[in-house]
């Protein structure tokens, strides 16, 4: 044992405050750096820089076509699917670039997981909902399966109303409890991040706050991106927001900061309602 280690238990028997040791910071999961997106001659971002923290929940918040959902799409490549899009800058996943050539959409995409405003289950029923990312990524065993569909629907909260009738039509649940399944199909392929564009702007307040407690619940286990309009939201649900205005980032940090304690007057304008 070192002295400073006797040092420490010999004041720790004496019931002595110790000295806190300094917390390291949490690792970097995604890095930005200069990004800039086109649809077509149209440019909506702007050389964003950002570096979401792994674990915990990030807010994107702005007015209405500020570019913050086509932010989120350029985390999974999601824009690739519109024609005549395009980029410029760097994204990277744990230090890889995630538009590199070699990279395997299918499977970035099975990392980094997306939910999108509207609840959108497929015409099947609730169990085939859940198992259809395992069984796209190969997964062919039944009882390997019904393990992968009870887990995921325990993650999003949803197992206890849903399990007696697993093989009924997705389509007969509620909006709410529609948009719970589609984080359970998102959840199933075991994603580190998890994209939301405004997961409850369809709902209604009750289920509402079913999705921000789900949530809450998730931040300890996946690294949350959630674009939002609504300033309760953010402050509610996640610990850094970032502002965007006219496809610029234009303050990002702590949420408590961002809503209190702004360092840029447009930001403030915005957290305080006078535009948006």
């Amino acid at each position: 044992m070192t002295q400073p280690q006797r040092d420490e238990s010999a004041a720790a028997r004496r019931g002595e405050p110790q000295a806190q040791q300094p917390t390291a910071p949490p690792r970097t999961k995604i890095e930005v750096e200069r990004l800039s997106f086109w649809y077509g001659d149209k440019q909506v971002l702007h050389e964003i820089d950002l570096r979401i923290p792994e674990r915990g929940v990030t807010a994107l918040i702005g007015p209405s076509g500020c570019g913050k959902s086509t932010f989120l799409r350029t985390l999974n490549r999601m824009n690739e699917i519109i024609e005549g899009t395009r980029h410029s800058g760097s994204v990277r996943l744990d230090g890889q670039e995630i538009y590199d050539r070699s990279v395997d959409v299918v499977a970035l995409r099975k990392r980094v997981g997306m939910v999108f405003q509207r609840p959108n289950p497929f015409p099947k029923s609730i169990f085939d909902n859940v198992a259809y990312g395992p069984r796209i990524h190969g997964e062919r065993n039944r009882r390997r399966l019904a393990e992968i569909v009870e887990r995921s629907l325990r993650r999003a909260a949803l197992w206890d109303e849903v399990k007696d009738r697993l093989g009924d039509s997705a389509l007969a649940l509620s909006g709410g409890q529609q948009q719970r399944l589609c984080i359970a199909r998102a959840l199933a392929t075991e994603p580190e991040v998890l994209l939301m564009d405004e997961p409850a702007s369809a709902l209604d307040p009750k289920a509402t706050g079913a999705i921000e407690d789900l949530i809450y619940e998730l931040r300890s286990g996946y690294t949350i991106l959630i674009v939002t309009h609504n300033m309760q939201q953010a402050a509610r649900v996640s610990e850094r927001t970032a502002f965007f205005y006219e496809g610029r980032l234009i303050e990002y940090g702590p949420t408590e900061q961002i809503f209190t304690r702004p360092r840029e007057q447009r930001t403030e304008d915005y957290v305080t309602g006078r535009f948006g």
